[in-house]
């Protein structure tokens, strides 16, 4: 059953308690580097606050050690950059203590209109220990709790589940951005157009063990890339030469080979370097020929042009992991033909976060598919067919 969004309870007079994924990058001046994660929640913000309620947000922010305060991991950032995304409102930033007699203060204090950023909730080992007390104090800070932190929905982290539990009674709906997300994402899966296309990179077969599995079930094509070719390629008998590859996981790649069959895709190709290095001996190799000395950095011209010429006729194309080094050119040539793929797509397109996303934010593309997820493990877990506690629990419509 879909769940209730924020758009659906009445928010006037009322304080929204909104568990948000303001996990940012920073750079070592402690600036913001791209603030993707806090625009794409302005529209469930902006809903309360234009409709009379109140916000008291939280997220994490990295792994602090869960003993206090760490000024690195501060979302003092965070709240001055909602704060020019928010020029009306009053956008205030949380005690350093998280929870406490002064956020207590700080929230019974807030007019319509106005939002507080509760601090790092990871400062608090109870976080992530699922801590029934610090859910309740979180809990007590609001009278609508709302989750709109899709790339955390899939752990079981206090202010994802214990606080809509210790919440029962109250309104528990999802964001905007979480329903979009689960849309996709379930609907794909669900009720996928044909020809179903998936196309999966990044290093490890291990990661993505569930995923491969679940879509060999549903989907017509499975596209593998990345550094996780060369394990399915040294399992088949070929010459990997110094590329990265899991040894021990040669007979679950054969199991995999062997379960999917025609629908299984590996690249032809091979673009490789005698080191890490953009300024590296390069060549193109046949897959299987990688010679000692080099190791595969990217998916060849042959199996780019191929992985195209399926892409142009899906009509539903998930896409999770990057075809090689996408970072240091030459070796994004693969990743690039992927996500101009999905560009010129007249099917539905969904990046599965992570570095797929961050490809197609570098490469300035991530308007033109239909979907771009923000949370790279959550849509791995759904893609797995994993059930969020997180979302499970908040109200049907």
């Amino acid at each position: 059953m879909p769940k209730k969004t924020i758009a659906d309870v009445d928010v006037q007079g009322k304080r929204v308690l909104m568990r948000v994924d303001f996990n940012v990058p920073l750079d070592d001046n402690h600036q913001i580097t791209d603030d993707r994660r806090i625009r794409m929640a302005l529209p469930s913000i902006e809903s309360v606050l234009k409709r009379g309620g109140s916000l008291v947000l939280m997220s994490h922010l990295g792994r602090p050690a869960g003993t206090g305060f760490e000024p690195a991991y501060s979302l003092g950032p965070v709240a001055k950059r909602l704060g020019e995304l928010l020029p009306n409102n009053s956008v205030a930033l949380g005690d350093r203590g998280v929870v406490g007699d002064a956020v207590r203060a700080q929230a019974a204090a807030l007019t319509p209109g106005d939002v507080l950023l509760l601090e790092n909730v990871r400062f608090d080992k109870r976080e992530q220990k699922g801590d029934p007390q610090f859910a309740q104090e979180l809990a007590s800070l609001g009278d609508i709790y709302c989750n709109d932190a899709f790339g955390t929905c899939h752990r079981k982290d206090a202010s994802m589940v214990a606080v809509p539990q210790a919440m029962s009674g109250k309104p528990r709906v999802v964001g905007f951005l979480v329903a979009k997300e689960i849309q996709y994402l379930s609907d794909a899966l669900a009720h996928p157009q044909r020809p179903f296309v998936a196309i999966l990179g990044g290093a490890k077969v291990s990661d993505k063990i569930g995923v491969i599995r679940n879509l060999l079930s549903i989907c017509d094509l499975v596209l593998i890339g990345g550094a996780m070719a060369y394990t399915f390629e040294l399992a088949r008998g070929g010459k990997v030469g110094g590329s990265k590859v899991e040894a021990d996981k040669l007979d679950l790649a054969k199991e995999l080979m062997a379960a999917g069959g025609d629908k299984l895709v590996l690249p032809v190709d091979n673009h490789c370097g005698d080191k890490f290095s953009p300024d590296c001996r390069k060549k193109v190799v046949a897959a299987g020929q990688i010679p000692d000395g080099y190791e595969g950095l990217d998916i060849g011209p042959d199996t780019a042009r191929s992985y195209r010429e399926i892409l142009k006729s899906a009509k539903t194309i998930i896409w999770n992991g990057p075809m090689g080094v996408f970072e240091m050119p030459p070796f994004d040539a693969g990743t690039r033909a992927v996500a101009e793929a999905l560009a010129d797509s007249g099917g539905i397109s969904i990046v599965g976060g992570g570095d797929s996303a961050a490809a197609m934010e570098q490469l300035g593309l991530a308007d033109t598919v239909s979907h771009v997820s923000t949370g790279g493990g959550a849509s791995l877990a759904m893609l797995e067919g994993e059930k969020f506690a997180a979302v499970e629990l908040l109200d049907e419509k």
